[in-house]
């Protein structure tokens, strides 16, 4: 094979190699956008019931809402919906109640850390693995594997 000929294929994989590069990080960056959206769209609707049940502090009404808001969003817009989904928005609004630390944290982690993260009652620990969590770069396995003993 000439070298002209070895040059081109060597230029046009180059070439490739850095298109295919660009593609994937984009990819990447489009998965953490929806990514971080969503989950700051959960924190948004479990502070907007909070802040509803909270305000009426009935346990009957609370139950009620939560039952119909589930059944009207999960027909209209899927299952992320569902009762149980809905009071584990509530309960991550609570659990991470200032919005400008949650928005920077839902840059850097998956809605599933949360939901390990959200059933860690004592705040001390919960910091310690949200911190272990972004500095550690662990994915929710090995979140999950850590932080078993403080499950539910």
């Amino acid at each position: 094979m000439s070298t002209s000929i070895k040059n081109l294929q060597t230029s046009e994989q180059v070439l490739f190699n850095e298109l295919s590069q660009l593609i994937e990080q984009s990819k990447q960056f489009v998965i953490v956008q929806a990514n971080s959206t969503l989950t700051l769209l959960f924190w948004h609707v479990g502070k907007r019931i909070n802040e509803d049940v909270l305000q009426n502090k009935r346990a009957d009404y609370g139950k009620r809402i939560v039952q119909t808001l589930s059944a009207q969003l999960t027909e209209k817009y899927s299952r992320n919906f569902e009762a149980k989904n809905l009071r584990r928005m509530m309960q991550f609004a609570d659990q991470f109640p200032d919005l400008e630390i949650v928005v920077p944290l839902a840059r850097q982690l998956s809605w599933s850390h949360f939901q390990i993260l959200i059933p860690i009652k004592d705040n001390k620990k919960r910091g310690f693995y949200t911190k272990e969590s972004i500095e550690r770069n662990w994915d929710k396995r090995e979140l999950f594997e850590r932080n078993k003993k403080h499950l539910p």
